[in-house]
């Protein structure tokens, strides 16, 4: 008896390692990729890497820009000013991506006590080089806005996400 309950447990054991991937319209997935298929995925590829300026653990500096609000966000309550400073700060974005330099950018979900309503990923050295891009955004040279910049270090394939928001973004801010 005691032989059946442990080959029942075993074999229980075995079955539930078996990885599946999702399926859709609720019809059951495909069994996944063996460790060894999936070994091949994660091989490491030094071109992909130099050309990501990756470090040895696929890694590299970037500065992290948090936008807070600023001494001047309440006081500009005329909404045409205020589109017209967002349309500048939304076009200063686009222009610091086209350049390179902006890696990541979003706002917070949600408000928060600390003020911080965004954040920039730039790939700059410096925090003056960081400075020298942003002094060209209205809505921080205006006070909606205002920066803490902080060095960063994260995966140097950050960037690949590009092309791929913009498949999927049907409207650009």
């Amino acid at each position: 008896m005691k032989n059946v309950f442990y080959l029942l447990v075993v074999s229980f054991s075995l079955i539930s390692c078996i990885v599946y991937t999702k399926g859709q319209d609720g019809k059951p997935g495909e069994p996944g990729k063996s460790a060894t298929e999936n070994s091949a995925l994660h091989a490491f590829n030094q071109k992909l890497a130099d050309s990501l300026n990756a470090d040895e653990r696929g890694m590299k500096s970037y500065m992290l820009v948090i936008l807070k609000t600023g001494p001047k966000d309440a006081e500009i309550t005329d909404k045409t000013q205020r589109a017209e400073l967002f349309k500048g700060h939304f076009s200063n974005m686009t222009e610091m991506e086209k350049s390179g330099k902006l890696k990541l950018a979003g706002p917070f979900a949600t408000k928060n006590t600390l003020g911080y309503r965004g954040i920039f990923l730039l790939d700059v050295k410096t925090e003056e080089e960081a400075r020298t891009l942003l002094q060209n955004d209205p809505t921080i040279k205006a006070g909606i806005f205002e920066v803490e910049i902080l060095p960063w270090y994260g995966s140097a394939a950050i960037p690949m996400h590009l092309k791929y928001h913009k498949q999927i973004s049907k409207e650009n801010p």
